[in-house]
């Protein structure tokens, strides 16, 4: 099957001169930054806003250090993935289908499991349960199930048409995601400084690094989902070099971007990479591109990660009982019910107001990643491919496709229920993709470009640890 979809092998990649970085300062950072806070609003949703908060409210703080070992190996993983792209403007997985046995086998299987991880539009449903209950002044129950099937409809239509506008896909998503994650970390910021005692951050804070620590009789699941969604949790971890290539990083300005259906742009993209000769001049370019990419990931993103995560669960452990059993309170809507109870009746919509920008940039974010992934499968492998074929009406035509499925499999269960399954799907693929970057940049990159020990270790241990976390939940 995947034979007769896919080529063998790919097209060696084209020869093209590295295009010159902007000199690195603040300002031009400003400007050169943005797929990270892409990934950070894809990232601070259901990992921050469902899972975390529940689980240290439920087993205290210590267990979080699994939040921060797992931030700081997909941030390696994310680093590595995007070397690969600033050398030749191709996606990572299209590096993954450059390897044995043949490219075919490794397009259709990553194709397979980004619909199996986000084909289920968990966070499209979380959004719904928390809009119902923002306007209804009360928590959805079994009667209104009718209804938050309707919104979330309502949501995926309007994901539909916000990824089909804006020029390039990559640049609207971009505003978007620059818009959500300053309104949510202001909402953070002024809710923690406000209402949460100085002592109680320390205590937050030091459950971060109490490395080791594991709860009894806790569900497995739900720390293997902690682990892969404390930050981008499976293919997200690939959809940043796709985000890098088309905001133009290095080689990516050269290969081209995928255009949005409505306000699109000729802008056309080439299904191959190029890549540039090894040269003082060049590899003195390399080394800025190389530092924009550390202030996005490191900074930005990872950075992100972590305090999404550190205000969430500070601010829910703040005002929730202890050991409170939260998985079943709406979908991450505990948030409102305390602050409203014990702080200020009109947090009630402020905080559901909150929580859905959380979840509905996760969602815009997964909704996007799950098209722009095998949408670049498939345009790499020449699938569909017609003379006067463009990205953009391959792209258009599978969000469509997603977006009824989606539909379909979002009745397959509850918000928590299918975002627990993204959860677990995740770990299997973080272990993969970890494997495979190092194969990719140690086996195809000039010896000037490839990692340098202790990246290639930590790739190793990002294997390892998503292995472990997957083991476990099988063994539960």
């Amino acid at each position: 099957m995947a034979n007769a979809m896919f080529r063998d092998e790919l097209d060696a990649w084209g020869k093209a001169e590295l295009p010159e970085p902007l000199p690195f300062n603040a300002r031009n950072a400003l400007r050169t930054i943005g797929p990270g806070a892409i990934l950070l609003a894809g990232s601070i949703g259901g990992g921050e806003w469902l899972v975390g908060p529940a689980l240290a409210v439920k087993h205290g703080m210590s267990i979080f250090w699994i939040a921060t070992l797992a931030i700081l190996l997909q941030m390696i993983l994310n680093l590595e993935a995007i070397r690969y792209t600033l050398y030749t403007g191709e996606p990572i997985v299209s590096g993954f289908m450059r390897l044995k046995p043949v490219s075919g086998f490794w397009g259709a299987l990553y194709a397979i499991l980004t619909v199996a991880q986000l084909g289920m539009p968990a966070l499209g449903a979380a959004c719904a349960s928390v809009m119902f209950a923002a306007f209804a002044g009360r928590l959805p129950g079994a009667p209104d199930q009718g209804t938050l099937m309707w919104v979330t409809y309502g949501v995926m239509a309007v994901t539909t048409l916000v990824l089909s506008m804006g020029g390039t896909v990559e640049r609207m998503l971009e505003k978007a995601s620059w818009a959500m994650v300053t309104f949510i970390f202001l909402f953070l910021l002024v809710a923690n400084v406000l209402f949460v005692p100085l002592s109680h951050w320390i205590v937050t804070a030091k459950g971060f690094f109490e490395f080791g620590y594991w709860p009894a009789n806790t569900d497995v699941v739900l720390l293997a989902t902690l682990a892969a969604t404390a930050g981008s949790g499976g293919v997200g971890n690939l959809a940043i070099t796709n985000w890098v290539r088309d905001k133009g990083y290095a080689m990516g300005s050269v290969v081209g971007a995928i255009p949005s259906a409505i306000g699109g742009r000729e802008i056309r993209l080439s299904p191959t990479g190029k890549v540039f000769d090894i040269n003082p001049t060049n590899l003195s370019r390399w080394r800025i591109w190389t530092r924009y990419v550390l202030l996005d990931q490191v900074v930005l993103w990872a950075g992100g990660c972590f305090l999404g995560m550190f205000l969430n669960v500070n601010l829910a452990t703040a005002i929730a009982p202890p050991g409170a059993d939260l998985t079943d309170i709406g979908a991450g809507a505990f948030q409102a019910k305390y602050m409203a109870e014990k702080l200020w009746p009109g947090f009630w919509f402020l905080a559901l107001l909150n929580g859905f920008w959380i979840l509905f940039s996760t969602h815009l974010g997964n909704t996007d990643t799950l098209v722009r992934l095998v949408t670049d499968i498939f345009w790499s492998a020449g699938v569909g491919k017609r003379p006067n074929s463009d990205v953009s009406k391959l792209y258009t035509g599978l969000l469509l496709g997603f977006t009824v499925w989606g539909a379909i499999t979002v009745q397959w269960g509850s918000a928590m229920t299918l975002f627990k399954a993204l959860g677990v799907i995740a770990g299997p693929i973080l272990c993969l993709a970890a494997l495979q970057v190092w194969r990719v940049n140690t086996k195809l990159l000039p010896v000037e470009l490839r990692p340098p020990l202790w990246r290639q270790a930590g790739l190793f241990a990002c294997a390892l640890f998503y292995a472990g976390m997957f083991i476990a939940v099988v063994r539960r």
